[in-house]
């Protein structure tokens, strides 16, 4: 019901602060999943913190990885999670147990992921044991093979694919045949191309933007892409800038139901928000003058936004007015002082003087039965070519009360108790060690991912992930232009080091079980490239659902000096 009265008669969009979620650790990107029930937060110890939006309470920790975490993305059902690391390791998480399913590891950085928007066979396990289509991946086509800077994206209904590169072309692929159906360049003023940094869809309609190196935000309409094909010359719908500060932009995105776009940008935090269909500026919230902002992520339903920076999520919402004399419907809310004229029966057991009511039409649907168990879909909830809900969605996660003095086993002894009780914990592997986890401590045996290795041929297998900055194993390598001053020992080679974690980790095996086992369907890795049937990726770089290579971006010294400052500062233990 508070989904359904949530609309506003007014402004849409957040206008103020509305507190902090700390998740112990440091902060890098967050994703709403689809109900925006749950908030899924990457952390640079490798740790996955679940938010339940709704209490502002974590709900569940996922030691996830061993390196920082870059990328995250929902399944559509909300029972799966894929995370990417900054080691270029692809894994898919099962939310409810907190199981790893299946685990890829890349020869080049993942710097995004993303799940097909429509494909329902991703989470079907049995479709997963009968078939291989998930044990391979698919190399997208690419513009020009010497281009290797390249960002890609399913369109709403994960029909097509869009990729851009660093020349500023744009292709549209069929999802399931890779064909190229459409395709456009995008130029400045003059006939000079700009480098396509960022491509996103809204969740309602057919509108994307593209993020470009001149600071521009381009708002296309999908249908008029595809109706122009190939070397088609589209204009965009809005041009979306700041003109007074040229700022260049860190994130972009539309809002729940597409009316409204935020900007990150990217030399403080500063939330700029525009309305799509006029391309005014309504808003812009400022965070902690001298932060720099890592991620930006819309509420699906609400006007609520989660943004990152120093290692923080924010939440911005709107002001909240109360007006307790709603609470009383018999209640008339005055403008001014009102002499009230008590009646005369007013304050009588039983009124002698009052007639008979008539019965009204008004009267007798008051008497008619009122259905009162079945649920109508919520419309919120639902895309605009659906009419119902998914029951079987995953909107909330169960969470049992702590126990204090909690039983040592509740699952019981294992069956060779006896054999193992004699051995002391010293004799004990590392690698025994470290594959206990204190979640599972006396639990049933958690079943052990199987790793794949994607092959991908041209690709530097030295190549480190941007979020680091450096290059080879982190030992002894030249100072990049974007390196701040000051640092000392490793901590210059390695800005976001996990911070000591408390307890075992999950190991993850350096050599795959097995080479062609079962993939992760309608997955892709952008940079490192993606797995999945839903395929898709760019050749050298791009794997499965969507992939892109290295970066896409081109900017300014400056503002790679600054961010790699702040990342330096923030994430250094």
């Amino acid at each position: 019901l508070s989904v359904l009265l949530s609309e506003s008669f007014g402004q849409n969009y957040p206008e103020e602060a509305d507190g902090t979620l700390d998740c112990i650790s440091m902060a890098l990107t967050c994703t709403f999943n689809r109900w925006g029930t749950l908030l899924a937060v990457g952390c640079n110890d490798g740790r996955i913190v679940i938010w339940d939006f709704l209490t502002r309470g974590i709900a569940k920790i996922i030691s996830a990885h061993i390196h920082p975490v870059c990328s995250l993305c929902w399944s559509r059902d909300g029972h799966k999670l894929v995370s990417a690391s900054t080691d270029n390791i692809v894994s898919q998480w099962d939310v409810l147990t907190g199981d790893c399913d299946q685990r890829f590891r890349f020869p080049s950085p993942i710097l995004k992921l993303q799940y097909h928007p429509r494909d329902i066979l991703q989470d079907n396990d049995s479709m997963l044991r009968r078939s291989d289509v998930y044990s391979k991946h698919v190399v997208l086509p690419v513009d020009d093979d010497s281009d290797l800077n390249v960002v890609a994206a399913f369109d709403r209904r994960g029909e097509y694919i869009y990729t851009g590169n660093a020349k500023g072309k744009i292709l549209v692929l069929n999802t399931n045949t890779q064909e190229l159906v459409a395709s456009f360049r995008v130029t400045t003023g003059t006939s000079n191309t700009t480098a396509i940094k960022s491509i996103e869809f809204a969740r309602k309609g057919s509108c994307f933007l593209i993020n470009t190196a001149d600071r521009i935000i381009r708002v296309y309409d999908g249908r008029e892409i595809l109706t122009c094909g190939r070397d088609g010359e589209p204009e965009p719908m809005q041009k979306l800038q700041d003109l007074v500060n040229r700022t260049p932009w860190k994130r972009c995105c539309f809002s729940g139901d597409g009316e409204y776009i935020v900007a990150g940008s990217a030399r403080q935090h500063a939330l700029y928000i525009w309305e799509k269909s006029i391309g005014n500026l309504v808003k812009i919230l400022h965070g902690t003058r001298g932060e720099l902002l890592l991620d930006v992520a819309w509420h699906p339903v609400r006007p609520i936004i989660a943004s990152i920076s120093s290692g923080v999520v924010s939440i911005w919402a709107q002001n909240q007015v109360e007006n307790w004399s709603a609470f009383a419907p018999d209640f008339k809310e005055l403008d001014e002082n009102v002499e009230y004229e008590e009646r005369e029966s007013e304050f009588d057991i039983e009124d002698e003087d009052k007639s008979e009511p008539e019965q009204t039409g008004a009267d007798a649907a008051e008497d008619e039965e009122v259905d009162v168990t079945t649920v109508d879909p919520i419309a919120a909830f639902c895309s605009s070519d659906e009419e119902l809900e998914d029951h079987k969605a995953l909107l909330y996660l169960p969470i049992a009360p702590e126990v204090e003095d909690p039983e040592e086993n509740p699952f019981g002894p294992p069956p060779d108790a006896s054999v193992q009780s004699g051995a002391p914990e010293d004799t004990l592997t590392g690698g025994d060690k470290k594959q206990r986890q204190p979640s599972s401590e006396g639990g049933p045996a958690k079943k052990k991912a199987r790793t794949t290795t994607i092959e991908l041929q041209g690709v530097p297998s030295d190549e480190v992930h941007p979020l680091l900055g450096v290059k080879g194993d982190g030992k002894s390598k030249k100072k990049t232009a974007g390196r701040p001053k000051g640092s000392k020992g490793k901590d210059k080679d390695f800005p976001f080091r996990p911070k000591p974690y408390k307890g075992d980790r999950p190991s993850f095996p350096v050599v795959p079980d097995a080479l062609g086992s079962s993939g992760l369907g309608g997955v892709g890795g952008i940079g490192g490239g993606g797995i999945g049937g839903g395929g898709g990726g760019l050749k050298g770089r791009a794997e499965g659902g969507q992939a892109t290579g290295k970066h896409a971006t081109t900017h300014d010294d400056d503002d790679d000096a600054a961010a790699a400052a702040a990342a330096s500062e923030s994430g250094s233990c």
